[in-house]
C-alpha cells in the first residue's frame, strides 16, 4: 500500500488499526493515483516527514495545521513551515511575530521549523496532501480520519501535552484530545483575516506553553533561534 511503504515503522505500531480500515486504503489508492497524474505537494517522500522526526513518545507540543501550502517549494511536511529559500507565507511571519512578542528576539528570516520539531513540537497537519494551486483539494478523502488518530494516540499515550488549536478547524480536533491529562489552548487562526480582526496577537500560548512545561518537568521550547 503506497501510504503504509511511505510510514515510519515505529507510528505504524501504534496506527495498525486504522491503517488496516478499508478507508485507508481507499485514501492510499487516491494520493498514489494523484501523485502520478497532477503535481502534488509535499513531494512523496515529505508527507510523513514529521512523523520521521518525531516518535510518539517525544512529542511535548502538538500544532495543527489544516493542509499543506499549495504553491511551488513550499510544503515539506510540516504544518506552518516552508524551506529556508522560500518567502515567509503571511500566517507564518505571524506566528513569528507571536513568537517574537514572548522572546524578545528577531524575527529569522527562514520558514524552516525543523527547529522546533527536535526539541518535540509536532507540527501536523490535518490532511497531509494538497494538489498544486488547490487548497484544500484532498480535503474528505480520509486524511482527517487518520489524524484524528494520530490525535487520539498521542493524547493516549502521552501525558501533558501542550495542544495549541488555531482557528475553527484546528479546534474541532478538540474532541479527540482528553483535556484531564493535557493543556490544550485555543485562538484565532494566525492567518492574516483572522489576526487582524484581533483573535490572533496576545494569546500569549508559547509563554503558556512553556510554564505548563516547566510545571511538569519538562524542558521549555526555544521558540526563535537565531536562523537568519
Amino acid at each position: 500500500m503506497f501510504l503504509k511503504q511511505l510510514m515510519p515503522i515505529h507510528w505504524q505500531v501504534y496506527l495498525a488499526e486504522v491503517i488496516n480500515e478499508p478507508f485507508f486504503k481507499e485514501l492510499s489508492a487516491f494520493v498514489e493515483n494523484a501523485y502520478q497524474n497532477e503535481t502534488c505537494y509535499p513531494l512523496k517522500e515529505n508527507i510523513f516527514k514529521i512523523f520521521d522526526l518525531l516518535k510518539l513518545n517525544e512529542i511535548k507540543v502538538v500544532i495543527i495545521g489544516q493542509d499543506p501550502y499549495h504553491g511551488p517549494g513550499q510544503a515539506h511536511g510540516l504544518s506552518f513551515s516552508v524551506p529556508s529559500d522560500i518567502k515567509l507565507p503571511p500566517s507564518l511571519l505571524n506566528i513569528y511575530k507571536e513568537m517574537s512578542k514572548s522572546s524578545g528576539q528577531m524575527i529569522p528570516y527562514s520558514g524552516d521549523l525543523h527547529y522546533l520539531a527536535i526539541q518535540g513540537v509536532f507540527l501536523l497537519n490535518a490532511i497531509l496532501t494538497v494538489e498544486e494551486g488547490k487548497p484544500g483539494s484532498h480535503q474528505n478523502k480520509g486524511w482527517e480520519i487518520f489524524t484524528n488518530e494520530v490525535i487520539s494516540q498521542i493524547s493516549t499515550q502521552n501525558d501533558q501535552v501542550v495542544f495549541l488549536l488555531w482557528g475553527n478547524f484546528a479546534q474541532k480536533k478538540s474532541k479527540w484530545i482528553d483535556a484531564k491529562r493535557h493543556l490544550i489552548l485555543t485562538a484565532g487562526h494566525p492567518s492574516p483575516m483572522s489576526a487582524n480582526q484581533g483573535k490572533w496577537f496576545g494569546n500569549n500560548h508559547f509563554e503558556l506553553t512553556n510554564a505548563y512545561l516547566i510545571k511538569h518537568k519538562k524542558n521549555p521550547i526555544k521558540w526563535l533561534m537565531d536562523i537568519f
